[in-house]
């Protein structure tokens, strides 16, 4: 509640006073013992007394009405209207066991989890999908703007839940299928991985052309650093994994080859700041447009305030001049 004209307000003071002087003062002197000599019987005596005393009141409250009415109260409120342009994103996500390799603290796949869910709190407007791979591939959650059953797919990823290896066109084909018959304008797939082509049926190149045609760019990140790395290297009863170093590969040319092929970009993780970094990148170059229409409403209240004051003035003078004119002073 807001007021329109709030200097207004200061009459309330000076009212109160005012009231104090004319009013306040002379009934607390009239309350002083006299002997007074009547006419009038006691039982009507004693209810217009009552009554009496409390018709001035009725002016005075009017009077502040009044004043509260001259000062505007208000309820205001904003409504946005927002066109957005929105774009279809898949988020496609190698979930192999070297994706548990320990460079990243804790592993690469918590942290690819941790920046994926960071992405996607950044896309209000469009709408996101998530497919995971690793020898075969599958759509974990279908296109959607619901940013938080996303981001919980997302954070359930696990590895082991498909066979082992790394079908990289196999991920890069599901995700391609979610977006084919996508009205949106701009249509993007980000794959994450952090090894070579191993498995699956769909050649990653192949893949990466049915993408060109349908008008799909591609920005694939490789994730996880070269070399002697500790990483699972064979698998208990229980589905954990035991660690042992090993020696870890990755092939950047076809990578390199699948962002170009879709006008796409190719990018390398070596830390969870890369990884921030790359995907921030990517949100500046697939940008929203967005249009947000502000429109601002009012809702006055002076008129109850007016139609209450002109109920006390009404009461006021047909107490007054009506039944209890013999009573009251003029």
């Amino acid at each position: 509640m807001t007021f329109a004209q709030p200097l207004w307000l200061l009459l309330l003071p000076l009212l109160a006073f005012s009231y104090w002087l004319t009013v306040g003062r002379k009934q607390s002197s009239s309350d002083k013992p006299a002997m007074r000599l009547s006419q009038t019987p006691d039982h009507a005596r004693t209810w217009r007394a009552r009554v009496r005393h409390g018709i001035p009141f009725l002016r005075w409250a009017a009077l502040f009405l009044l004043a509260i009415a001259m000062a505007r109260p208000q309820q205001k409120w904003q409504e946005e209207k927002v066109k957005a342009d929105a774009i279809d994103i898949m988020l496609a996500m190698d979930i192999s066991p070297s994706m548990l390799s320990r460079d990243f603290d804790p592993d690469r796949l918590s942290v690819a989890q941790k920046v994926a869910i960071q992405f996607v709190e950044k896309r209000p407007y469009d709408r996101i999908g998530l497919t995971a791979f690793s020898a075969e591939a599958f759509t974990q959650c279908p296109l959607t703007t619901d940013r938080r059953v996303v981001q919980s797919f997302i954070q359930n990823l696990q590895v082991g839940r498909l066979e082992d290896g790394t079908a990289i066109g196999m991920g890069l084909a599901t995700a391609v299928n979610r977006l084919k018959d996508s009205a949106s304008k701009s249509k993007i797939v980000i794959l994450l991985t952090d090894g070579e082509n191993n498995a699956g049926y769909i050649d990653p190149m192949q893949a990466a052309d049915i993408a060109h045609t349908l008008g799909i760019r591609v920005y694939t990140v490789g994730i996880g650093t070269e070399g002697i790395v500790m990483s699972p290297a064979q698998r208990n009863p229980d589905g954990s994994y035991i660690y042992a170093p090993r020696e870890m590969q990755f092939d950047t040319e076809l990578l390199q080859q699948m962002a170009s092929a879709t006008g796409g970009k190719f990018y390398r993780a070596y830390s969870e700041d890369d990884l921030e970094g790359i995907y921030a990148e990517i949100d500046k170059l697939e940008k929203t447009r967005v249009e947000v229409t502000t429109i601002q409403r009012t809702k006055d209240f002076f008129h109850w305030l007016l139609a209450a004051a002109a109920v006390l003035l009404l009461l006021e003078m047909l107490g007054r001049w009506g039944i209890f004119r013999s009573v009251l002073p003029a």
